[in-house]
């Protein structure tokens, strides 16, 4: 890490805050000392920006994970403790009341070309009639909602019915499996399925109920699937179970009175992979949540009442959560939603939308920056060619999903924002419901691969192994050393695991009692700018999307052909890091890769394809039998090896590297990943 954090640290170009910004940004230099003086006054007065049906009684309160007689207590957190409010409510209808019901809340383009603006006014009855609809299906307070949709108007209407309702949702990416589903319903024991006859992928229509009713199969608790009409394809129907939307929403009523939740009644459910197997299901509540993320959105993209924003995530990453639904709507703006690929019909399209509806915040991934270079090279078509598009209402640029290079920052600012839009580089996770680590444009000095320094009220370190802070330049572990409003509050039927995973490393340490450990390797400079190195444990994060190595294996060793396997994330030029997967030889012999390849995808997504399969005689393995999975990855590139004591057999290293060898010279497909 230490070589890493060198190569970092060697960027010497900076941006400072253009003066103009400066002078009208929503908040100035003197809010980091504000917060640090009384970090919970500073959140109550976040929290003061949303309608309240009740104000809370206590701010804050934190019982840290504690050493007692049956080992390390569950952490729990609360915040604005007998408050209550309505999300759906503060997203929505008070704008609305406010007189803004004819300002277009959003701007659907699907991919066929198809375009919709959708006022708060018109959101309102929309969300209305689904709250409804909910309700005549029986859904109630507390009941989980499992929805697997692709990016359309429905899928906002529907996260922001759950909210009104009390009805907690859990959003699944439109390309994960049926078996990915699946698990999601049974482990959150939904009553309702929310899906979709197909959706437009690359061109064409996609039949996506088959995978629905895949998943659906054989789940007592599942009373309903509800579909909404997309496509138009004919698709599998169980009568009984499976009703439309436009029948069982469409005829609702378009009034609804939304009532109160207390601040910790639960929001929804994400699910992130972790070193393990089984995806977590992080749970987030509704007060602390959304003071958090409507907060965070408003300053650190400095949002104006005639911004359109645009987050061009999927709607079922925490993203979109927070800055595609959320904290935009929350901050009544007006967004862009699009349901397609990038380059569909052509290269060009997003260009095309941003010129369009005169976007004024982007905000992406590094992923599709750096696959952008690669269509445009040097400099993006001027708007006076055929092919080019204006871009010139853009004021603001962001990234999210992993650590972007500076030489693409570089490229996004001077490309995107004419060498002159500050680039809001943002870090934060599922766990954290909002950003961390993120530059104020009004007031922050950039550093092209740098995310700068923690927001006002967030307290972020880089320490060592005893949770002292590191000295410049030297890496460490990234943690949190006091709790904050937007933080997920368990782990959903596992409390336990969400105490081993983020809390027991560093319990008692710091005045609060205990750090929270994100599980990213960081370096600090000395004007205090954090830089993140990658990650701690074995999850490899593909185009942002974070996906556990041993989920991966499990879908491998399934295989009767593949008798162990080895997975781990490698350095890639598009995505940021790539799956490969190093693959010994079961009972029935060789395994075809293409065959592993769709086997990955079949179970868990496409995602998670590995874009890379070597075979091997021998996995490099602890004493304990663990997997070193980090020394194939440097196996692959060409690194430096790491330590090698602990492994019980250190033979296993050179069979790989021959292995490596001989896969990078006969030019297999893995072999493009290099």
């Amino acid at each position: 890490m230490d070589v890493n954090a060198e190569a970092r640290l060697a960027e010497t170009r900076t941006f400072p805050a253009p003066a103009a910004l400066a002078a009208e940004a929503n908040v100035d230099a003197s809010i980091y000392a504000a917060a640090a003086a009384d970090p919970i006054a500073f959140w109550e007065r976040a929290a003061e920006r949303l309608h309240w049906a009740e104000r809370w009684r206590t701010a804050h309160t934190w019982e840290p994970p504690l050493e007692g007689p049956d080992g390390l207590t569950v952490p729990r957190a609360e915040w604005f403790a007998g408050g209550s409010l309505n999300v759906a409510f503060n997203c929505v209808d008070r704008h609305v009341e406010a007189g803004r019901g004819d300002k277009v809340a959003l701007y659907f383009e699907g991919e066929p070309g198809d375009r919709e603006a959708v006022t708060y006014a018109d959101l309102q009855r929309r969300v209305s009639q689904a709250a409804n609809g909910l309700l005549a299906l029986g859904i109630e307070p507390g009941d989980r909602v499992v929805v697997y949709l692709p990016v359309l108007v429905e899928t906002v209407v529907i996260a922001l019915a759950c909210a009104r309702i009390g009805a907690v949702h859990s959003l699944v990416f439109g390309g994960f499996s049926a078996e990915a589903v699946r698990f999601r319903l049974e482990d959150t024991g939904a009553r309702l399925l929310v899906t979709s006859d197909g959706q437009y992928r690359r061109g064409r229509a996609v039949e996506v109920k088959s995978a629905a009713d895949e998943a659906a199969r054989d789940l007592p608790h599942l009373e309903h699937v509800l579909v909404v009409r997309r496509t138009g394809l004919d698709v599998p129907w169980t009568e009984g179970r499976d009703v439309w939307w436009h029948e069982a929403i469409g005829a609702q009523p378009e009034h609804h009175d939304p009532e109160p939740f207390d601040a910790e009644h639960p929001l929804f459910i994400i699910y992130t992979s972790g070193t393990t197997g089984k995806p977590k299901g992080l749970v987030h509540t509704s007060g602390g949540y959304l003071a958090h993320a409507s907060w965070a959105h408003w300053a650190h993209f400095d949002a104006k009442p005639d911004d359109v924003h645009w987050c061009t995530a999927d709607l079922a990453w925490v993203t979109a959560h927070t800055y595609e639904i959320y904290g935009p709507l929350s901050n009544g703006l007006t967004q862009v939603i699009y349901e397609g690929t990038p380059d569909t019909p052509h290269r060009g399209r997003h260009l095309e939308i941003i010129e369009r509806y005169g976007v004024t915040v982007y905000y992406t991934a590094p992923t599709l920056i750096r696959t952008l270079m690669t269509w445009f090279g040097d400099e993006l078509p001027a708007a006076h060619e055929p092919s080019g598009h204006d871009l010139s209402s853009i004021r603001l640029l962001g990234t999210v999903g992993e650590a972007i290079n500076p030489e693409a920052w570089v490229w996004f600012r001077r490309n995107f924002g004419r060498d002159e839009v500050p680039v809001i580089d943002t870090w934060w996770q599922s766990e954290t419901g909002a950003a961390m680590i993120a530059p104020l444009p009004g007031v922050t000095t950039l550093k092209p691969g740098s995310a700068t320094v923690p927001l006002p009220g967030i307290d972020m370190a880089v320490v060592d192994e005893h949770g002292e802070p590191v000295a410049p330049g030297r890496a460490g572990t990234l943690v949190a050393r006091r709790p904050w409003p937007g933080m997920a509050r368990t782990v959903w039927g596992d409390p336990e695991r969400y105490r081993d995973s983020y809390w027991a490393a560093y319990a008692g340490k710091g005045e609060h009692g205990g750090y929270y450990v994100a599980g990213d390797g960081a370096t600090v400079d000395a004007d205090g700018c954090i830089w993140i190195l990658g990650r701690l444990d074995d999850v490899v994060n593909v185009s942002g999307h974070r996906l556990s190595t041993i989920e991966i294996e499990s879908s491998l060793v399934a295989h009767p052909a593949v008798g162990e396997a080895g997975v781990t994330g490698v350095s890639d030029a598009v995505t940021g890091q790539a799956v490969a997967a190093f693959v010994v030889d079961g009972a029935a012999g060789e395994a075809d890769h293409d065959e592993l390849r769709a086997r990955v995808a079949r179970d868990i997504g496409p995602i998670a394809k590995p874009k890379i399969v070597v075979r091997v005689p021998e996995l490099p393995k602890t004493r304990s039998g663990k997997i070193l999975r980090r020394l194939l990855a440097q196996l692959w590139q060409g690194d430096p090896l790491g330590d090698t004591t602990s492994l019980q057999n250190p033979w296993a290293v050179e069979g790989v590297r021959e292995a490596v060898r001989l896969a990078q010279h006969q030019h297999l497909p893995e072999k493009e990943n290099r």
